[in-house]
């Protein structure tokens, strides 16, 4: 396949990292603010164009059990939105406990805000890539 772009969704951030399939790896890229609670399509954009992304991966919020979290919905809506915008493949990925494994990395680290959602949206992209 060759480039992605992962997304860790938020209502308020979204992180963002770009992994190759080649090597099933990631690098974390940008934390993006939302506006107004909507996700800031103009640097989506840019960061597609840059990047030339083969596929989108998004994550997926669930529970410890599988269950679909409040913000699972959103998750989706947010992936639609994607594939509608910039036709190409979107895949959902488990995103379990990815937040929390970012902050545990990035302790004692030097790190701005947004570094662990971008961190999380690394962990998301490896995930979906290790399955495949």
């Amino acid at each position: 396949m060759g480039t992605l772009l992962g997304f860790d969704y938020g209502t308020k951030k979204i992180g963002i990292a770009v992994g190759q399939t080649v090597t099933a790896t990631a690098t974390p890229l940008t934390t993006l603010l939302a506006k107004q609670q909507k996700p800031d399509w103009d640097k989506i954009s840019k960061l597609i164009t840059t990047w030339q992304p083969e596929a989108l991966v998004v994550g997926m919020p669930l529970d410890l059990d599988d269950t679909e979290t409040e913000t699972a919905p959103r998750a989706q809506r947010f992936a639609r939105q994607l594939e509608g915008r910039y036709h190409l493949p979107v895949y959902m990925a488990d995103e379990k406990l990815t937040s929390m494994v970012a902050l545990q990395e990035l302790r004692g680290k030097r790190i701005q805000y947004g570094d662990a959602d971008a961190f999380a949206a690394k962990l998301i992209l490896e995930t979906w890539l290790s399955e495949q």
